[in-house]
Formats: structure tokens, sequence, C-alpha cells
């Protein structure tokens, strides 16, 4: 499994349409992460957070509505893509959703084709590397499509886990990443890793950054993780 492989939460009671959403966002290159209940959603985004979450507004106890509220509540999953389905077609319980926190509102039944799509579009915001568009900070320009890298027009030669490490920070400059949450997005879940691994490849990339002179542009936060700028 690789670490850049965008994570989807499906979070719908019905099995048969949990498994047939699942399918099809693997069949995409996304990382399936199923929830049947609201309480199951909520714990599964503090142990495994996703990148965009699929969320049925009509589940038993807690519904998606709440589900959502609950999330865009929250300083660490406020900024989480929520795609919200329901067979609720009226504009009010559309704007309900919305009002609530929801990123996009999917009526059912719907499309595959444009649920998929949808899902892409909300990618695009929040992990730009993994639909191979190009970053900019300051005077460094990562092109994740053609995997190069400048910093003020001149090339600069990083490894493949540094040219990951950047794309995360390029994703969202100035947030602070624990050494574990850059293990889990840049190594993999599934990969054991010590988490001083993650300082000697720190250390690299700032070497790869500053190779033609320039501020070392990676911050260390004491007791925290790491920033870029």
């Amino acid at each position: 499994m690789s670490a850049d492989q965008p994570s989807v939460l499906v979070v719908e009671d019905e099995m048969a349409q949990r498994e047939v959403l699942a399918y099809n966002l693997e069949a995409e290159g996304f990382r399936v992460i199923r929830a049947e209940n609201g309480e199951e959603a909520m714990l599964l985004v503090d142990e495994d957070t996703p990148d965009i979450i699929v969320l049925d507004w009509m589940m038993p106890n807690l519904s998606g509505i709440e589900v959502c509220r609950r999330l865009k509540t929250r300083p660490e999953t406020r900024s989480i893509p929520v795609i919200m389905l329901s067979a609720r077609s009226e504009e009010v319980d559309k704007v309900r959703g919305l009002e609530t926190g929801a990123d996009d509102y999917v009526v059912k039944p719907y499309s595959v084709v444009e649920l998929m799509a949808r899902v892409r579009s909300q990618l695009r915001r929040v992990r730009p590397s993994t639909v191979g568009l190009r970053l900019e900070y300051e005077d460094i320009v990562l092109d994740a499509e053609t995997h190069k890298v400048s910093r003020s027009e001149k090339p600069l030669k990083l490894g493949p886990t540094e040219f990951r490490l950047l794309s995360t920070f390029m994703e969202k400059p100035g947030r602070v990443w624990s050494r574990e949450q850059l293990l889990d997005r840049v190594w993999g879940r599934d990969i054991y890793v010590d988490t001083r691994t993650v300082d000697v490849h720190i250390g690299r990339l700032r070497k790869a950054l500053t190779q033609h002179g320039g501020d070392d542009p990676v911050r260390t936060v004491r007791g925290a993780g790491y920033a870029l700028g």
C-alpha cells in the first residue's frame, strides 16, 4: 500500500451501499476506511484520520448530520472535507446539510461516476500533490506530476522520501506535523519505522532545499514536530 494513497472514510449503515462505495473508491486508487454507524465513524476519525469523509445522513442513533456537526466544531477535524449523502432532495435539507458544515451534498440515488468526480474535486483542495498538481511555497516549486522540485528556478535533487515529505509540508504550509503524523502520511500506517527516522530524512530534506543557498524553510517546533515556514 502506497503511503501517498489518499484515504476516504465511508460512513454508511447499509452494507450493500457501503461495499459498492468502497469498491468504486478502491478502483479509483483510494484507501477506504469503513464505518457502519456514526459512533464508529467518530472513533475511526481519531484512530486513522482520513483525507475525505463520505457520510450518509440517515443513520440510527447518531445521524450523519450530527457527525458532521461534531467534526466541524473540533479544530483537529474541521478541515476534513465531508460529502453528505442523502435521500432528502428538498432544497431546505440541502441547505441544512451545508450549513452544518458539509462541503458537498449528493442526493440518492446518485451516479457513481459523479460521486467519484466530487471526491476527486475535494481531494484536489486538501491533497493536491496526489492528483498531480503543482505546488508553490515562496521560491520553492514542486511539480507532483513530473516529480521535479526547484528553488529560485534551480533544480533540486530529492530522494523519494524527501519528495513525499516536502509534498506534505507544501500542501499545508505553517501546519505543525508530529513525527507520528509524518510517519503515517509519508511511510504509511502499515510500515513500522522508528520516529528517529523522520529526523534523519528531515535533515536530508533541509540539505536538499539549501543545496544552492538560501535559508532553511523547515522549522522545528520543540515537543511538537516540524513545519514549513
